[in-house]
């Protein structure tokens, strides 16, 4: 038997998905329902049935003797190992392999000393372990554990060790080159089950991405909508004026959020630090808190200036939604390679735990490797550090 000649148990994998093939290599199923359904067997497993042509050596000895009786026993037996082969290919669990092959095995010692050239038995047991376990300790076992009963079973029945050694010489052979091949087939669809869970997870992780924009984008800008509005509405009577130019604040603020939405779904984060820091006054403004900003935002890279214009961002939407404050401070303080920011208010505090936008806001920061935390006893206190590099 040439090496190699197994390979083709194996030739479905391809076919199928990744789970499958780990599957099919492993314990021969059958993969698909629809399969099962039928009772019609995978093509690509009756293909598996083009190597029993390697039993034509089986046939030698009955051949040779030209005795009935001989030939009556030897279509029994061969129809037992027929039976154990078509098992093995359509085996749908470890267990089940696991026992096949030990049949196949003692059928072949069995019947070894009936028909010396029925020992090719054992070469198809050193074929299919491979495909079935994959421990290498074990497929090893397997074959050394064949070689030595061949030789055994020869030396004790007094065959030749032309007789005994060529089936000994190709369980060597076929099971090493099969081995090989199964350990290849394994890696492969290792890999592809690899590949489609780091595409898993990056569509998990995009999506968390534009979650977190869309909150920041809407967030703030619909809760300055609501906030011009309240505003208009208690000034329309007595302030006609003011209350219309509010309402057309509301249209711009509507306008910007749209073109806000649109570049966070095209990828563009923000502006930059100095609009937000400028965005932060004109709400503040509206909601009746003063802002004051005690250090100039530092030039940062595109990264970090977005991380931090974020920041901004959520923390402005949250002062104007929750804190009930008058006053709002921003400082930013640069040193060699890190950049802190501190936003702190004098309203009510008592933050009790993060909502989405504080999460968001944390992810953010520890992705580039900051830092973030939240004190609320006294107002609220963001604090932020991060690592920058030169502008």
């Amino acid at each position: 038997m040439p090496p190699g000649v197994w390979h083709s148990l194996a030739s479905g994998c391809d076919k199928v998905t990744p789970e499958q093939a780990y599957e099919a290599v492993r314990v021969h199923t059958v993969p698909g329902d629809a399969r099962r359904r039928s009772g019609w067997p995978d093509k690509n497993r009756l293909y598996d049935y083009v190597w029993l042509v390697y039993s034509v050596f089986f046939f030698i000895e009955p051949i040779a003797r030209r005795n009935l009786r001989y030939w009556l026993e030897f279509a029994a037996v061969y129809g037992v190992f027929l039976a154990i082969y078509s098992g093995l290919v359509f085996a749908r669990t470890k267990v089940q392999s696991y026992l096949l092959l030990i049949a196949m095995f003692a059928l072949g010692l069995l019947y070894l000393p009936y028909n010396n050239s029925a020992c090719g038995m054992l070469v198809y047991v050193a074929a299919f372990i491979p495909f079935i376990s994959d421990s290498l300790g074990l497929v090893a076992g397997t074959i050394a554990s064949l070689c030595g009963a061949i030789a055994l079973e020869g030396y004790l029945l007094h065959i030749s060790p032309w007789a005994w050694g060529f089936p000994a010489f190709f369980c060597v052979v076929v099971g090493g080159t099969n081995l090989l091949t199964s350990q290849k087939i394994r890696s492969k669809a290792t890999l592809q089950l690899a590949q489609e869970e780091i595409e898993q997870l990056a569509k998990l992780a995009e999506r968390e991405r534009i979650a977190r924009d869309l909150h920041d984008v809407l967030g703030h800008t619909l809760s300055v909508i609501v906030l011009k509005s309240e505003l208009a509405g208690r000034l329309f009577e007595r302030d006609p004026q003011r209350a219309r130019q509010e309402i057309g604040e509301v249209e711009q603020v509507s306008r910007k959020a749209l073109s806000e939405v649109r570049e966070a779904i095209r990828g563009y984060r923000s502006e930059g630090l100095i609009a937000e820091i400028e965005r932060a006054h004109r709400t503040l403004d509206a909601a009746g808190v003063i802002l004051t900003c005690e250090s100039k935002p530092p030039s940062l890279l595109p990264a970090e200036e977005t991380v931090l214009a974020l920041a901004v961002r959520e923390a402005v939407t949250n002062i104007v939604r929750h804190a009930q404050a008058s006053q709002c401070l921003m400082r930013f303080d640069t040193e060699k390679e890190r950049t802190s920011l501190t936003v702190e208010d004098n309203g009510r505090g008592n933050i009790r735990q993060e909502g989405n936008g504080l999460r968001g806001m944390r992810e953010r920061i520890e992705s580039l490797g900051g830092k973030f935390s939240i004190d609320g006893k006294e107002g609220t206190r963001l604090s932020i550090d991060i690592p920058v590099r030169s502008a």
